[in-house]
């Protein structure tokens, strides 16, 4: 497989605190790659210097064999990678088809463009019904899919999704890691970081885990999920 992504030596400071130390990826095309482990780990920090939003310390970022370290958001999501938030960032006053037309003002096209590709719709049933409905009235779940559905507005490459499932019923939850599955068999590449450890992994063709900054732990999904220090102790998970 071709590889995509390439993260060397990463630090992420903020003053004179380290977020991020010293973290090396590496991501194919048509992966599904999670970074995993507790709050404070790093994970949040890893993704924003990817997109652009925090300026990296050190290290260098390597997407598609162009060194694109210290670049600003908007030339990083115009090259093909681009951001899920966490917390999702809609805008709850406007639509959802006005939330959607946002993604092509990332890309620089104006939103005069209201053409909203029909695959997006097919892929994303639960926002066609909605199109004209504020934002601010969706559930949860659909909240999420709006927000996954205008990362896809871009044209992504590379789709960066913080915390996807954070705040969602356990139903939603297995609903949007489906989605997740279903755009890497589409062709995207994906990296996603998650709290969600179990699930997450049992989709990850591989994965990094996280502790205050640094890696200390990576294999394919099923090798982390047969781990012994990180099911039963490292993240306190259970056998089950």
């Amino acid at each position: 497989m071709k590889q995509m992504l390439n993260v060397s030596n990463l630090k992420v400071s903020f003053g004179e605190v380290s977020a991020v130390k010293d973290l090396s990826i590496k991501i194919s095309e048509g992966q599904i790659v999670s970074i995993t482990g507790a709050n404070g780990a790093g994970k949040s920090s890893t993704l924003n210097a990817l997109a652009g939003i925090h300026t990296p310390s050190a290290g260098e970022i390597v997407f598609r064999g162009e060194n694109i370290t210290g670049f600003p958001a908007h030339r990083i999501v115009k090259r093909g990678l681009a951001q899920v938030p966490e917390g999702r960032h809609l805008f709850p006053n406007l639509s959802v088809r006005e939330n959607l037309l946002t993604g092509n003002h990332c890309i620089g096209k104006l939103m005069l463009d209201k053409f909203i590709p029909e695959n997006l719709l097919e892929t994303f049933p639960m926002l066609s019904d909605h199109l004209d409905t504020n934002a601010s009235s969706l559930s949860g779940g659909q909240a999420q899919m709006l927000a996954l559905a205008r990362g896809l507005m871009t044209n992504p490459l590379l789709l960066l999704l913080d915390e996807p499932t954070l705040g969602l019923a356990p139903i939603m939850v297995k609903e949007v890691l489906k989605l997740i599955s279903i755009l890497r068999e589409q062709g995207l590449t994906i990296l996603v970081v998650e709290q969600n450890v179990r699930q997450t992994l049992e989709i990850s063709d591989y994965a990094y885990v996280l502790e205050s900054g640094r890696m200390v732990m990576e294999g394919t999904g099923n090798e982390l999920l047969n781990n012994s220090r990180l099911v039963e102790s490292f993240l306190g998970l259970g056998k089950s």
